[in-house]
């Protein structure tokens, strides 16, 4: 693979989106069972679905992949809050909004990834990892719509998207809190809290989209907060625009 010193491999999916195909099912335990026996401390991905019933296979994790329109990704931010708490956990590898909604990376595609991403955060007991897909994409050949980060040979820009997921970065290894909304437009709204220590500090993180277009008053409880967490110094920041069908580009 063009590495010239081994290097640690911790997980295998074995296939690609042929959960169903005919001969999936066969080849899967073939491969699984002799990985299984050379290399026991590989985690093998199914590219079966396990959110909504439980797999028939054995598997360490499963793959769930979604591209949709920004309602319909909205909408699926509870998508794991019934999934079944034993078996393999996600490995939600692939997710965009896509297609009209999308253009080359819009804003309004950033706001429903991030109403997604406040669920799988809130389940993440369940949901082991999660990547946006496409990366990186060549501005001299876009063939695929939208990608987190353009570039031709001397510059680059990241899409709204981009900008969404650094909203997360403190995510991993963090604290969970149960979050409450009090809103008239709570049906526009999803949330997410976390806390975090660094250098000995405590650090609370509140995110909170609003996929609607009305500006809101609202009033969050965030519960099972240590004393230590100071609100003195805190600041906001916001991703926003004057049109949510606006874009990025290599001048903006």
């Amino acid at each position: 693979m063009g590495h010239p010193e081994p290097f640690p491999v911790k997980y295998v999916a074995i296939g690609n989106e042929d959960c169903g195909k005919k001969y999936y099912l066969g080849n899967y335990l073939k491969f699984y069972n002799a990985i299984r026996e050379s290399y026991p401390d590989i985690q093998m991905i199914s590219n079966c679905d396990g959110s909504s019933k439980p797999l028939d296979h054995p598997a360490d994790l499963y793959d769930f992949h979604v591209y949709t329109d920004s309602k319909t990704l909205f909408n699926m931010k509870g998508t794991f809050d019934k999934t079944s708490r034993t078996g393999p956990k996600a490995f939600v590898s692939e997710y965009a909004v896509w297609r009209t909604d999308a253009g080359r990376g819009s804003l309004l595609g950033s706001l429903a990834e991030a109403a997604f991403l406040t669920g799988l955060e809130k389940n993440s007991d369940i949901v082991q990892m999660a990547s946006y897909a496409p990366l990186f994409v060549n501005d001299n050949d876009q063939t695929w719509n939208p990608d987190a980060i353009v570039f031709n040979s001397w510059q680059q820009y990241g899409t709204p998207s981009y900008w969404m997921q650094k909203f997360f970065r403190e995510s991993s290894g963090a604290m969970i809190h149960p979050i409450t909304i009090s809103s008239s437009y709570s049906g526009s709204l999803a949330a997410s809290a976390i806390t975090w220590q660094d250098s000995g500090n405590s650090f609370l993180k509140v995110k909170i989209v609003n996929f609607g277009s009305d500006t809101v008053s609202l009033t969050i409880s965030v519960s099972g907060l240590q004393a230590s967490i100071n609100a003195l110094g805190s600041n906001a920041t916001v991703l926003t625009s004057s049109n949510v069908k606006d874009e990025n580009s290599f001048s903006n």
